[in-house]
């Protein structure tokens, strides 16, 4: 029992409280009777400490002072407020008894589920079970929880109005003082959205949106499963390449949307050809491949039934479509290829094998199903070797012009013709015949085209300064790619400039085939350059289409003779015939003409007498490198002068 001062000084420390004023007067009225009685509580300065100060009165004088110490029951007070927050929040939570009986649930466990906490208290999670888990894995799961305390993963499971959904699910087991489990409390979050937004990216990684069917990813991943599994049976597998005969004139002429149409029902038709287990997949555009499983264990036997499967492909695509109201046609071009454990093949390998064999298929005329062919890999192998080299020796300027004359009725020089040459590293020649056609198919024609153009003119220059060579005209040939460049004249142009060279020196020769396709655009580059003084000639004249009516427009200077004519000139009429016509009409349009391909004296006799005064052959020389030309246009030179002064 304390008097009031004495109260109020141990209950609020006095002086260092900020509610000392307030207290007193709470004492006060106490002790003057306005209060029955007077209770508070205050915190230590730096918060770790609450305390509780209650004053109840004795008499007039004293009153009794009760300070206690409820620092430890606040923290237990806050920490059921976080707790009860945390029950609440948007996560479903559940809690049950040792035994499995639900004891709460919260707002979000009704959310998600459907059952209020009237409804699911007192029974079992057994309710919220969809039937999609086998009993093992619910053994799994409490076995784990037992051993490690908690257990977490996804589960499928049903709400009250029968929907099968997926939630993540966390359950953790409560222990008592003695270390027994006394409750187990489950957190769960519905997981739909997530789910099927994952889903979602899963089917664009590894489905054709278009088919629904795999993509090139999920078939490639498929293959190497079914080769590494290969080795445990002695059966054979297949992969079948199929692309649509001539998709793209559909596309352009109906449209894509009817294209779409047709690579969806040709996606139906491969899906109902093949076996359980096959599959069927869309490499894009219009492009299938066929990954066929088990086979015979005989070579021969996997091949008929692989035959049989496209035969049938075959049959099913060719089919009538009905594409909206388009009624059209579609037929295939089906490559297959055989792979067998002991042969260890790479899925990459394989898909180039069946595609190698889809493109034989086409060559030999559509609509039908070729085998891979080893003879054939190898060509192409080659020919991608060959176009590495290429590209190396475009880098590295391994080419080389030689020179091949061309001489009048008297043998004296009056033009060359350059020659490409390609030589290797070792110092072996390659002939243009091995490389030409493929630097035309890869484009790599260009540069080598621009560098022949400007050695040419760089030759025409330094043969200024020698008074034999100087009026030799030099002619190159001109691809079609070169040709159709958009700036091709200003680069002739601008060479010419660049090495100080008479235009009329320089000849282009152009084939047939190019002349007559971009007819009017051709005409237009020619004229301007021949404006110039720079000539053209028509090579190979004869083995082509060319018309009359483009002919005579064409500002042509000469017409060269096909070697193919000449050969047998002197004992075949027919041969005679075409020659005789050429010659004739060159003398028409006043053009110069020119035979090659001239290998005897009776060849050239024959020209002669036709009315051919300019020839090209092996007969006079072939084509060799400048130093050779030079001395031998030196040495006819002599000659000559030889003759006149005799």
């Amino acid at each position: 029992m304390l008097d009031a001062n004495a109260a109020w000084r141990n209950a609020v420390h006095a002086g260092r409280h900020p509610a000392e004023l307030a207290h007193r007067a709470g004492v006060d009225a106490v002790l003057s009777g306005r209060m029955s009685a007077y209770h508070t509580e205050y915190g230590s300065p730096d918060g770790s400490s609450h305390f509780s100060v209650s004053v109840l009165p004795l008499d007039g004088k004293a009153a009794l002072a009760i300070h206690r110490d409820i620092t430890t029951q606040r923290k237990a007070e806050a920490a059921l407020r976080v707790a009860a927050t945390a029950f609440e929040a948007a996560q479903g939570m559940m809690v049950s008894d040792a035994q499995g009986h639900i004891l709460h649930v919260n707002q979000a466990f009704t959310q998600i589920t459907g059952y209020s906490a009237a409804e699911i208290v007192g029974k079992t999670p057994s309710i919220l079970s969809s039937g999609r888990h086998t009993p093992e894995f619910y053994q799994h799961m409490w076995q784990q929880i037992a051993r490690d305390g908690c257990w977490e993963g996804e589960i499928w499971n049903r709400r009250k109005d029968g929907e099968i959904y997926p939630e993540h699910l966390s359950i953790t087991a409560v222990r008592d003082q003695h270390g027994k489990i006394s409750n187990y409390v489950a957190a769960l979050t519905d997981i739909t959205l997530s789910k099927a937004a994952n889903d979602e990216i899963r089917s664009l990684a590894f489905y054709d949106p278009l088919t629904q069917l795999p993509n090139r990813r999920l078939l490639l991943d498929r293959l190497r499963h079914v080769v590494a599994t290969s080795t445990r049976h002695d059966r054979y597998g297949a992969l079948m390449f199929i692309d649509l005969d001539n998709f793209k004139t559909l596309n352009d002429t109906m449209g894509h949307n009817v294209g779409d149409q047709l690579l969806q029902q040709v996606a139906e038709r491969l899906q109902c050809c093949l076996r359980k287990g096959d599959t069927v997949a869309r490499l894009g555009g219009d492009e299938f491949v066929v990954l066929v499983e088990g086979l015979s264990s005989d070579a021969r036997a996997a091949a008929s039934e692989t035959e049989a499967l496209g035969s049938k492909i075959l049959s099913s695509l060719n089919r009538p479509y009905l594409l909206g109201t388009h009624r059209c046609r579609s037929t295939p071009s089906i490559g297959a290829t055989l792979f067998h454990c002991g042969e260890s093949p790479l899925p990459d390998d394989l898909l180039m094998q069946a595609d190698i064999a889809m493109y034989q298929a086409k060559q030999a005329g559509r609509n039908g199903m070729r085998f891979f062919d080893r003879q054939m890999q190898e060509r192409i192998s080659a020919r991608a070797r060959l176009e590495g080299d290429l590209r190396q020796a475009i880098e590295r300027q391994q080419f080389e012009l030689h020179y091949q004359v061309q001489v009048d009725e008297l043998g004296m020089a009056r033009a060359a013709e350059g020659l490409l040459r390609w030589r290797r590293e070792d110092g072996s020649l390659v002939s243009p015949s091995e490389f030409i056609g493929l630097a035309e198919e890869t484009g790599l024609i260009l540069p080598i085209g621009h560098w022949v153009l400007e050695t040419a003119c760089a030759q025409l220059q330094a043969w200024q300064a020698d008074e034999q060579m100087e009026p030799l005209i030099l002619s190159v040939n001109v691809s079609a790619p070169q040709f159709r460049q958009p700036d091709f004249c200003d680069e002739v142009l601008r060479l010419v400039k660049h090495y100080g060279i008479l235009p009329c020196r320089l000849k282009l020769e152009l084939t047939e085939g190019l002349l007559l396709e971009m007819v009017e655009e051709t005409i237009v580059s020619m004229r301007r350059l021949r404006d110039v003084g720079v000539r053209f000639a028509l090579d190979d004249f004869g083995t082509g289409y060319s018309s009359l009516q483009y002919l005579k427009r064409l500002p042509l200077n000469q017409l060269k003779i096909d070697q193919s004519f000449v050969r047998d000139l002197v004992s075949d009429a027919s041969d005679q015939a075409i020659v005789q016509t050429i010659i004739a009409m060159a003398a028409s349009l006043q053009l110069d003409v020119i035979a090659e391909g001239v290998e005897y004296e009776a060849q050239r006799d024959k020209l002669e007498e036709m009315g051919c005064l300019r020839y090209q052959g092996y007969l006079f020389s072939r084509p060799v490198p400048e130093a050779q030309l030079r001395a031998w246009v030196h040495a006819a030179h002599a000659i000559r002068q030889q003759h006149c002064l005799a």
